[in-house]
């Protein structure tokens, strides 16, 4: 079980990480400006196995691989939203982030309220209720189980 950190439609790239900090060195440095324009305490609050549960477009805006890379470092589980923008998706799956689609979930949660995901299944379990998910293709599932893609083409 992790809590729900809810933003809303069209959260891009610079909002996720903005543009004055991807120039620090270590994500380290980065991560602790997430979501700082839309949520000041969101990387001091933040627990790993938490989850962002998002409306729609989530991730638009740059290409910038750093996105889900600072979710990732502050141990952010998985990222559930209507619609991701495409080059999010990508890069989630590339740095070994979850990223699920749920159209019902965002409309019938709250901020603060935990969420358990199956993802194997597809199923994401919040306040009793049971949404389905978009169930990943097993080779999908099995590049995330490694880490995400960068990390499976290292092993081989």
């Amino acid at each position: 079980m992790g809590k729900i950190f809810k933003f809303g439609q069209d959260v891009d790239t610079d909002q996720i990480i903005a543009s004055q900090y991807i120039i620090y060195p270590t994500i380290d440095e980065m991560k602790v400006h997430t979501f700082e324009s839309l949520d000041t305490e969101f990387a001091s609050q933040v627990q790993p196995g938490d989850y962002v549960v998002a409306s729609e477009n989530f991730g638009c805006g740059s290409s910038r691989e750093q996105a889900p890379t600072v979710l990732k470092a502050l141990g952010v589980k998985a990222v559930v939203a209507k619609s991701f923008a495409r080059i999010f998706y990508r890069n989630a799956i590339n740095i070994g982030l979850p990223v699920i689609v749920c159209k019902e979930l965002y409309d019938n949660v709250s901020a603060g309220d935990e969420m358990e995901l199956f993802m194997h299944e597809g199923v994401v379990r919040v306040n009793g209720k049971e949404y389905e998910c978009t169930k990943l293709p097993a080779y999908m599932q099995e590049i995330l189980d490694q880490g995400g893609l960068i990390a499976s083409l290292d092993r081989e």
